[in-house]
């Protein structure tokens, strides 16, 4: 995947794109693989990086979501553990089971998870990961060695999937790519061009070479997430708001504090949210709280009382009780949701996407969860097929693999997540054993990593390369900021870049890693 490629690839389409799909987080460039993988002609542009917003910033979870079956919606259940099963078999090398334990604390919440959690495993299906089970008192801490046991009554435990959000993104992307599609980052769209009030392209500028095109496409899909309704108002400076956007925060700890392979769950915390702690990368992850938000930046920060929020409950279920100075990285990530007035909490608004048609054609899709974005992606184009009376093709993606695609990428140790790509950075490594050393002392990662990123996964930046290339931003903010030079030295090399170009790299990273970890 390369960025230069896509650029020609761009130059050179002399006629109209069957679909233009603006958005490169993972319902955009998951449209891109459907459409591609039909065989229509297929450009996506994101404004910033792929995975840049949301799509970096979950809960690290795909699952079918056991707190949705309180709020009684099912269909959303159903469709989300098939897809989670879909996601699972396409993309083995990202995606794996995690055992949750539920510990209980008064009499009724045995019986209780324990029955919600039977129905849960029958709505799975065949597509089961495990079935739940209730624990005793001393199985629950044999689980859960740091769980808090004063009143610990037991357990119930079971089973979902766990992922590394950005990395499938990437390969999302590369898998779009490999497809036919063309997708280019940093290239923001900034207007449409309509022909008799319709909309019939978009107009966009590369920021790194500042040239403009307009772009001619049947149909233009608004795949944006939390910026659907800004993208609509370019369309209609009067179209009415689809979301009331949410902030998840989640805190990065040692591991430490959850030193086993099973994950916490509780099901019902202060503000009406689910609380979880998650062994990921060998650091636990504890999240996340649910605040509704009016703006929607690309960089979203954590409000004081939300890391408050998170410490609080931590200690309440774990022996071990964090504070500030245990926090390795923070960060806060946007909810797309679908709006409704009648609700004042966001955390029972829908998870439900929906699709939109705008009196210009402008198809917007926006809501929905992560674990369902391949679901999302086949309603989108079934409806541009109708809207830009295109020939009708079936979908694919069911049974398409994600690329790096291995059923053992464990046997590849630390280059596991890259899956069929690993023996190709092992072999950078062979050729140029200045590659093999680490970036820094405290991250598992190498700089035949930084080289991979760059000529293999179009990371333009810094950011890139530690944010969603790598994981080391969430994993160890400080520590990126002390490797900031090793990186930009390298990326610089790579990408043809001058010292100014590492200078305002590294002080522009700076000042962006400073918000991931407690002053």
């Amino acid at each position: 995947m390369n960025r230069d490629e896509m650029i020609k690839n761009l130059e050179q389409q002399d006629t109209p794109w069957d679909i233009c799909i603006i958005g490169g987080g993972a319902t955009g460039i998951g449209t891109a693989i459907d459409a591609a993988s039909r065989g229509y002609r297929t450009v996506l542009f994101e404004q910033s990086d792929f995975g840049k917003g949301t799509s970096s910033r979950s809960t690290k979870l795909i699952h079918g979501g056991v707190r949705y079956l309180k709020q009684g919606n099912i269909s959303l259940v159903l469709d989300a553990l098939r897809e989670r099963g879909i996601l699972h078999r396409n993309a083995p090398h990202l995606v794996h089971n995690l055992p949750f334990v539920v510990p209980n604390y008064d009499w009724w919440e045995g019986p209780f998870y324990g029955i919600g959690l039977k129905l849960y495993d029958l709505l799975a299906g065949k597509e089961g990961f495990g079935d739940s089970k209730i624990l005793s008192r001393e199985e629950t801490i044999t689980k859960i060695p740091t769980i808090e046991t004063r009143g610990l009554r037991g357990g119930v435990v079971y089973y979902d999937g766990q992922f590394d959000d950005a990395r499938l993104v990437i390969n999302m992307a590369e898998t779009a790519v490999e497809q036919g599609a063309t997708l280019i980052n940093y290239m923001p769209v900034t207007e449409f061009i309509k022909t008799h009030d319709y909309v019939k392209g978009v107009v966009t500028t590369d920021l790194e070479s500042s040239i403009t095109y307009r772009i001619n496409a049947r149909v233009i899909i608004n795949a944006t997430g939390v910026f659907a309704d800004q993208v609509r108002r370019m369309d209609d400076h009067a179209a009415q708001s689809l979301l009331q956007p949410s902030q998840g925060v989640h805190l990065v700890l040692d591991k430490s504090f959850l030193p086993t392979e099973n994950a916490i769950m509780i099901p019902q915390t202060d503000d009406g949210r689910v609380l979880f702690a998650i062994p990921w990368h060998d650091r636990v992850v504890i999240g996340t709280t649910d605040t509704a938000v009016h703006e929607v930046p690309l960089e979203p920060k954590p409000f004081p009382e939300e890391l408050d929020f998170l410490l609080s409950h931590a200690a309440r279920y774990l022996t071990k009780d964090p504070v500030e100075s245990d926090v390795l990285s923070v960060f806060a990530g946007l909810r797309p949701l679908v709006g409704n007035e009648e609700n004042e909490s966001t955390a029972v608004l829908s998870r439900d996407h929906i699709l939109h048609i705008s009196g210009s054609g402008l198809l917007t899709v926006t809501g929905g969860k992560w674990t369902t974005y391949r679901k999302m992606a086949e309603d989108t184009i079934e409806q541009a097929i109708v809207l830009g009376a295109l020939e009708s093709f079936p979908c694919v993606t069911t049974e398409l693999s994600i690329h790096g695609y291995h059923n053992s990428a464990s046997r590849f140790g630390e280059y596991a997540i890259y899956g069929s790509d690993a023996t190709k950075i092992k072999e950078l490594k062979r050729k140029n054993p200045e590659l093999a050393k680490k970036i820094h002392p405290q991250l598992p990662f190498t700089k035949a990593e930084i080289v991979w990123a760059v000529h293999e996964e179009m990371a333009r930046t810094i950011e890139d390369f530690f944010a969603r290339r790598t994981r080391a931003l969430l994993l160890n903010a400080r520590a990126t900021i002390e490797s900031a030079d090793v990186v930009a030295e390298l990326m610089a090399h790579e990408l043809n870049r001058g010292e100014s170009w590492c200078k305002n790299q590294i002080a522009s990273y700076q000042t962006l890693a400073n918000n991931y970890f407690i002053m």
